[in-house]
């Protein structure tokens, strides 16, 4: 997940820089949404490696 939140970030530097605002601000935002899930998707796996850990 992470491979891709690189790439839209690349994509958006890339469009920014060549004057594509649009294409821009919706590779950023793409970025965004992907880091908050790849976030919230590590949380939840080490609080469940944790739990498991214990049993």
């Amino acid at each position: 997940m992470l491979r891709w939140i690189v790439i839209f970030l690349i994509v958006a530097i890339i469009a920014a820089v060549l004057g594509f605002g649009g294409i821009a601000g919706a590779a950023t935002e793409i970025a965004k949404i992907l880091f908050f899930i790849f976030i919230i998707l590590f949380i939840v796996s080490l609080i469940l490696h944790l739990f498991r850990s214990r049993q």
